[in-house]
């Protein structure tokens, strides 16, 4: 490799990578501490699987509606101050969950909490392409994400001990749960407003020359993008491929959310477990998924193949729900589990370099959000099917087949679309320096 080259992507991934994945642990962590809150948040207020499935997916119904406007903010503004921005509403409405008293004001607290947290995603992805050129994306993008499972397997064990924190100051262990997670998010948005550059141009520590080679690459590659797919910001809308992505979106995220929403749920109907317990047989699934993540997206990278590394992926997923849903033997389960938390997460981050293959400017910000808009629907859609289906028929087993079917749509959608390589610009190179 190029010593230039090699230089300036460490440096741009020392720089801002470690920064995003804590904000992305956090972000994460403070979305899914609803399901280890669940089971006594449930019961002491009284909710069943289906009104907490509803009010906890209701999150993604407003996050649906603000992520194409926030993005568009967010390129108009400028990442670090609409980081930001996010990042300190979403702490405050995090923690205000600890308050919630019945299920109305649970649903309003989680819908004003979409509203907020919209647009950080897909912020940082739009952000990660105009720092990173194509050939590095799934790998970058793999690290980004690695702070899902790994908000799980360090969070749920936490989670565990603070559920047990009940009583203590005359609160539900649910309620210290939602105030303690939500706090780091608030200390974070002053690190983000004083640390995270813009862009290239306004970061000083890469020298001229590293600078320029970026520039110069970075533009090679849109031109290249624009000279084979140009599509406005508003096109991209209607755009059937986008559509059509989002969609395949939504069938990772419902298994992601239904699990991560009804996992701890059901590792605690296995009988006899502390909470601590049951949060560290909930992290396992998320362990295997982190490294596969990141092996995953190497694999991607070095062999210049993304509709396969999305394909196989989906395919574990479908296998393993469908598993898991016929076997009630909880080692088995587990397992199954196990598989299809490989193929969720391998498949999150290699997903996300097929819409920047043929996205540029404000069209990949537009694109990117409306992509994950349809496809976080998906976490208002699985929670609550999930529940409804768990309550009416008594055990999980056709809600998990639920998750399954999603997958399935996925699979054929992404197996029948056509990747143009070309727009990828694996072999574009920057004008002589």
């Amino acid at each position: 490799m190029d010593t230039l080259e090699q230089r300036t992507i460490s440096k741009i991934s020392w720089r801002l990578l470690p920064l995003l994945m804590v904000c992305y642990f956090i972000a994460y962590l403070d979305r899914v501490n609803i399901g280890f809150a669940g089971a006594s948040m449930s019961k002491d207020l009284g909710f069943s699987a289906a009104v907490f499935g509803s009010a906890a997916g209701i999150f993604f119904l407003s996050y649906f509606l603000c992520e194409v406007p926030s993005n568009l903010a967010l390129e108009k503004f400028g990442a670090r101050k609409w980081i930001a921005r996010i990042m300190f509403s979403w702490g405050v409405l995090s923690a205000g969950q600890a308050w919630v008293d019945s299920a109305t004001s649970f649903n309003i607290v989680r819908f004003l909490l979409g509203i907020a947290e919209a647009g950080f995603f897909p912020g940082v992805i739009f952000y990660i392409t105009l720092w990173f050129p194509a050939a590095y994306r799934a790998r970058i993008v793999g690290w980004f994400m690695f702070a899902i499972p790994i908000s799980t397997v360090i969070g749920a064990p936490i989670s565990g001990f603070i559920l047990d924190m009940d009583g203590m100051g005359g609160m539900h262990g649910w309620q210290w749960l939602f105030i303690l997670e939500a706090l780091p998010a608030i200390f974070l948005t002053f690190v983000v407003l004083f640390y995270l550059p813009d862009g290239p141009q306004d970061a000083k520590w890469l020298t001229d020359e590293e600078r320029a080679w970026l520039a110069k690459t970075l533009t090679a590659e849109r031109q290249n993008r624009e000279s084979i797919h140009k599509i406005s910001w508003k096109q991209t809308l209607l755009n059937p491929k986008v559509i059509a992505l989002g969609f395949v979106y939504m069938g990772i995220t419902v298994p992601l959310y239904g699990l991560g929403f009804f996992l701890p749920q059901i590792i605690k109907g296995f009988g006899g477990l502390s909470n601590v317990q049951v949060g560290f047989i909930n992290a396992f699934p998320y362990l295997v998924g982190a490294i596969a993540m990141i092996f995953w997206t190497r694999g991607s990278d070095r062999m210049k193949e993304r509709k396969w590394f999305v394909l196989i992926p989906l395919a574990c997923i479908v296998a393993g729900l469908l598993i898991a849903a016929n076997t009630a033997a909880p080692v088995p389960k587990m397992a199954a589990v196990t598989l299809a938390a490989f193929g969720i997460f391998s498949a999150l981050p290699t997903f996300w370099t097929l819409p920047t293959a043929f996205l540029s400017g404000t069209a990949a910000a537009a694109g990117i959000a409306w992509i994950n808009s349809i496809g976080n629907l998906g976490g208002y859609i699985g929670p609550t099917i999930f529940g409804t289906l768990k309550d009416r028929m008594g055990n999980d087993v056709y809600a998990v087949m639920f998750l399954a079917s999603l997958a399935v749509v996925a699979f054929a959608l992404v197996f029948f679309m056509r990747h143009d390589t070309r727009a990828e610009g694996f072999d574009v190179k920057a004008p002589a320096h």
